[in-house]
């Protein structure tokens, strides 16, 4: 449930950091900052599953890593990849955090890693676009699509939010649903260091 959220989200291709680079992205689009940048630990990944009646269960992912590559002149040429540790889950709530990485939920004693990899990147906009790949998470494999925008570009530096909607029954994951619902939201801050 969570994890797909957090997936979606650490793929998506980038954040940056705060600096001088939130002038510059109102001049920058995305066929401006090409280059290959690293994903930062000062991400933040995080994720919301609804609950009927209202609350739910919010959290982020704090052990992540990826890269992506943006190519000069031709964006649908850029690659996104990202891995997230499941294990690594945090809600605030110790309870919940437990019964996430059990087997029924994410299984992370068993499948360590949440990947994905994109297949094709669709500019949007100026400043947005839309990263489409296959999300593997728990031994299943599925394609999956997140709306990228970027935030901030300080030259070695980028920031984009990122925001996506991952079925949790797609990966075995739908325990609790109708009360919980099957649909992840991933709403993340992705950073990244130009190489």
């Amino acid at each position: 449930m969570t994890f797909k959220r957090a997936l979606a989200i650490a793929f998506l291709l980038i954040g940056c950091m705060p600096g001088p680079g939130a002038a510059a992205v109102k001049s920058a689009g995305l066929t401006q900052v090409a280059g290959r940048y690293m994903i930062s630990a000062s991400s933040n990944i995080g994720f919301a599953v609804e609950q009927v009646g209202g609350g739910g269960i919010r959290g982020r992912f704090g052990e992540f890593s990826g890269s992506f590559d943006l190519k000069p002149g031709n964006l649908s040429r850029s690659m996104v990849s990202f891995e997230l540790l499941p294990e690594s889950v945090t809600t605030g709530q110790a309870r919940i955090d437990e019964f996430l990485r059990s087997g029924a939920v994410f299984d992370a004693a068993r499948h360590e890693r949440i990947v994905f990899r994109s297949s094709r990147v669709e500019q949007t906009g100026p400043d947005t676009a839309r990263v489409t790949g296959i999300l593997t998470a728990k031994g299943h494999s599925s394609t999956e699509m997140f709306d990228v925008r970027l935030v901030e570009w300080g030259g070695r530096s980028i920031r984009f939010d990122v925001r996506g909607r991952i079925f949790r029954s797609r990966y075995d994951m739908d325990v609790g649903t109708p009360i919980y619902s099957n649909v992840v939201q991933f709403d993340m801050r992705i950073t990244g260091q130009r190489r």
